[in-house]
């Protein structure tokens, strides 16, 4: 590697992020890419398509960066650039909520069998796929209950719904997430056999 040439493994989260409090422009970029991967997989969670996530993890890296000051260098980076992270696509969700998609639950055919068995070692490209069928009002409050683990409280509050509309939305999540996996990983590798 040339002298000029800095990897971003050189440098310690906490020595990037206060050079990028000084302005350095490489840091600021090298910190970038460092989480790119990180705040794209919480981002993807919570959003549409992959350019809907991209432009929630280019303003919640902005809103890192504005925030520098207020970083408590005790605390894991990677821990507090994620709740950005989450609050952005939140942020993202409301904004555009007059715009997301809503399906009924009476929309999802039954299928007549049981619940399925559901491996517990799903690929990542499998969870993708079926998030990508899921509306976003789901796909927030699974997220923010089943992974971030908020209660349906807080998830109203931050997402202006009640809490029982966030229970409902929780059940209807699972209900088609079952449904999904019957549909397209299930009935794939059904085929297979």
């Amino acid at each position: 590697m040339g002298k000029g040439t800095t990897d971003s493994h050189e440098y310690s989260d906490s020595d990037l992020v206060k050079r990028c409090a000084d302005g350095d422009i490489r840091s600021q970029e090298l910190l970038y890419r460092r989480y790119f991967s990180f705040a794209m997989s919480i981002s993807i969670r919570y959003t549409r398509d992959e350019n809907e996530a991209m432009e929630t993890v280019n303003d919640s890296y902005m809103k890192v960066l504005d925030r520098l000051p207020d970083y408590d260098h005790s605390r894991p980076f990677k821990s507090w650039y994620g709740k950005i992270v989450v609050n952005t696509a939140i942020d993202n969700y409301r904004k555009n909520l007059k715009n997301n998609d809503y399906v009924s639950i009476d929309t999802v055919p039954e299928t007549g069998e049981s619940e399925p068995e559901i491996e517990t070692e799903l690929s990542v490209d499998d969870i993708l796929k079926l998030y990508r069928y899921m509306p976003v009002n789901y796909k927030v409050t699974f997220n923010l209950f089943e992974i971030e683990g908020y209660s349906h409280e807080e998830i109203g509050r931050m997402t202006g719904v009640t809490a029982s509309t966030s229970r409902a939305n929780l059940a209807r999540a699972k209900k088609l997430l079952r449904e999904l996996y019957n549909r397209h990983i299930l009935s794939v590798k059904k085929g297979h056999e």
